[in-house]
């Protein structure tokens, strides 16, 4: 199976990560910057063709994509499904900081997510496989490298991998905008799970059971409610936070 990765960020990435294959690459001839240089040097160490082409034949052979003048072919991602959650959890270093979200059916939000779990030292992430965004080259550009550096699991049952995880000593935590427990009130230092669901719904409602506690972010203004992405940002970054104090 063959992927399209595209922008300046996620094809470094992809070219760095020793477990997919980059079998091709198309470069506008006209750019000749810097991070152009890294990529040209990395595919010739790694032997991957490249062709050069014009923006106008870019622009036509990639139409719709903000490809910034470089696209990669390349294999499919690894898969992690529910069996590989005890291997993900003996290779991280407790405490563990895994993000899941329930529902992000936007390729925009879920790139998102991604780039804020790699920026702030996430395990791993789990998704469903249904009904949630799964990594597309839209994706893969949002998230500016980070799909190929964080592990995505995708579970079919995802009540059934939650639990798993609090019997491995993970405590869950969902976010959810009733709550009376502020973000802020969390303890993080722990191993911890945060959960998020779609803008609209929230977490379904057996994940939301699954949980064993549920916070808010305070909302001081006219808006009810943060985008996903951007909760899933501020959320992470209050772990760390946390985690560095303790340190």
């Amino acid at each position: 199976m063959t992927e399209l990765v595209y922008g300046i960020h996620a094809v470094l990435a992809l070219l760095a990560n020793p477990y997919r294959q980059t079998k091709h690459l198309y470069i506008n001839q006209e750019r000749t910057d810097k991070y152009v240089q890294e990529i040209l040097n990395s595919a010739l160490q790694l032997q991957i063709p490249v062709e050069r082409l014009s923006l106008q034949k870019m622009n036509q052979r990639f139409e719709g994509f903000v490809h910034q003048g470089v696209v990669a072919c390349a294999g499919a991602l690894p898969h992690y499904g529910e069996n590989d959650l005890s291997q993900l959890l003996t290779i991280s270093q407790p405490p563990h900081l895994i993000l899941i979200l329930d529902g992000i059916t936007d390729p925009h939000n879920l790139g998102a997510c991604l780039r804020s779990a790699d920026a702030a030292g996430v395990d791993f992430v789990i998704i469903p496989k249904d009904k949630n965004a799964n990594v597309t080259p839209v994706v893969s550009k949002v998230a500016c490298g980070a799909a190929e550096s964080v592990p995505l699991v995708r579970v079919t049952n995802l009540v059934r991998a939650i639990e798993f995880l609090k019997q491995s000593g993970v405590w869950i935590y969902g976010a959810a905008g009733e709550a009376t427990i502020s973000l802020y009130d969390l303890e993080c230092t722990t191993s911890i799970a945060l959960v998020l669901g779609a803008e609209d719904k929230g977490m379904r409602h057996l994940t939301r059971e699954r949980c064993d506690d549920l916070f808010s972010l305070p909302m001081l203004g006219a808006v009810t409610s943060l985008n996903v992405s951007v909760a899933t940002g501020v959320s992470l970054y209050e772990v760390v936070r946390q985690r560095r104090e303790k340190s």
